[in-house]
């Protein structure tokens, strides 16, 4: 599929925000740098409830969000950014495994500089930028789960035809 505008990829992540299936789901993010990803994660943030300042977890690896039972159900959100990952040892030094075990959203970018380590998303999204400024964007749903995955993949694709 293709969004040729910020809105396109609004649309798109609002529509995996009102998919049940996102409140515990793995989601990875590939693509350049300048593809998208942060943009995409920051409208499916703002789309679930989260207020705030929504930064770029590069520097920091993940940054921790946390949607308020008053706003519905009580959400816990992980953004992580492997870009800058390349020491193994960050992973346990940060308590990266104790995350993903608990319950709650987990949208990674640049997962593949912490192969090995993470373990298999729900859903996949990659983003490629076109000369026209469009994105073309793949979905892959994987995961044990598998049900999860093909559910956040049918609203995905379902919000990129609205």
């Amino acid at each position: 599929m293709t969004w040729r505008t910020e809105q396109d990829t609004q649309a798109a992540a609002e529509a995996l925000a009102a998919s049940p299936s996102v409140r515990d789901a793995f989601i990875s993010l590939h693509g350049d740098l300048g593809a998208g990803k942060t943009t995409f994660v920051r409208h499916l943030l703002r789309a679930l409830g989260v207020t705030g300042r929504i930064k770029s977890p590069t520097y920091a690896v993940v940054e921790p969000h946390e949607v308020p039972a008053s706003s519905g159900k009580h959400l816990s959100i992980w953004h992580f950014d492997f870009y800058r990952f390349n020491d193994p040892r960050e992973w346990e030094d940060a308590g990266l495994r104790d995350i993903f075990a608990q319950p709650g959203l987990k949208l990674a970018e640049w997962p593949q500089n912490a192969r090995g380590f993470l373990p298999v998303e729900d859903l996949a999204i990659h983003l490629e930028m076109q000369a026209d400024e469009s994105r073309r964007v793949s979905l892959t749903a994987h995961g044990a789960q598998g049900a999860r995955g093909s559910t956040l993949l049918r609203a995905l694709q379902q919000g990129s035809m609205a």
